[in-house]
């Protein structure tokens, strides 16, 4: 069976070379496949590994968990593509968030692929639900300006909701408000525990670096010193 015959040889090409961000497909023979990204296409999961690309049934697939281990600093991108950083800047600047704290979510939630798509159907770069991104006014959910647009958006009212406590608007992004709502915290899942601890550590990593070069005077006045406590600007 070709399937089969595939599945046996990638473990070993995924010894190769760690990958900037691993999840495992685990599927119903009990084989767990690291990848680095998926798309769910029509009645297929298309992977991204290290050794190459395969295709699998979603039959096939019963879970999907996210690897809670890291390789150096280096090999984690924690800012975004020369593509994306003005659509970051721009929705940061609009929603008053810090863009580095925008980058960390996408860096975790699509690695900057705009064409993802999770198991759940959430689409691009901030990985949108179609009807949450209804809900934000979003058109097109695989645009990357409208992506980063609605995702920000959604991270500010998050953030509101929540009184500023990025833990919890982290875990309501990722399980959903409900959830957070239910527990009267992180939700004891191991996929958001996971999550909201990698999105902080990136975060945290990019707030560590020395800046590349001191702003000009009129830049730096429009960066905010604690961005996450600033009022949120009338529409």
């Amino acid at each position: 069976m070709r399937l089969t015959r595939a599945s046996l040889l990638l473990p070993l090409l995924l010894l190769a070379a760690p990958a900037l961000r691993a999840e495992y497909v685990v599927l119903r023979s009990g084989l767990r496949l690291k990848v680095t990204s998926y798309q769910l296409v029509g009645d297929k999961y298309r992977l991204q590994m290290t050794g190459g690309k395969l295709e699998i049934a979603a039959a096939e697939v019963v879970a999907i968990e996210p690897e809670d281990s890291f390789g150096p600093a280096a090999t984690v991108q924690v800012s975004p593509q020369p593509l994306y950083r003005d659509l970051v800047e721009a929705s940061a600047r609009k929603y008053n968030l810090d863009a580095d704290l925008i980058t960390s979510v996408i860096a975790v939630e699509s690695n900057f692929d705009p064409k993802a798509v999770s198991r759940k159907n959430a689409r691009g770069l901030m990985q949108l639900l179609p009807e949450t991104a209804a809900k934000l006014g979003v058109k097109n959910i695989d645009d990357p300006a409208e992506n980063i647009d609605g995702g920000t958006h959604y991270l500010r009212f998050l953030l509101e909701k929540y009184n500023n406590d990025l833990s919890l608007a982290l875990a309501a992004y990722n399980a959903g408000p409900d959830k957070v709502q239910l527990y009267g915290t992180i939700p004891p899942y191991s996929e958001t525990i996971s999550y909201v601890r990698r999105v902080k550590r990136g975060y945290d990593r990019s707030k560590s670096k020395p800046p590349a070069k001191t702003p000009p005077p009129a830049a730096a006045g429009a960066v905010a010193a604690t961005p996450l406590t600033r009022p949120n600007p009338s529409p």
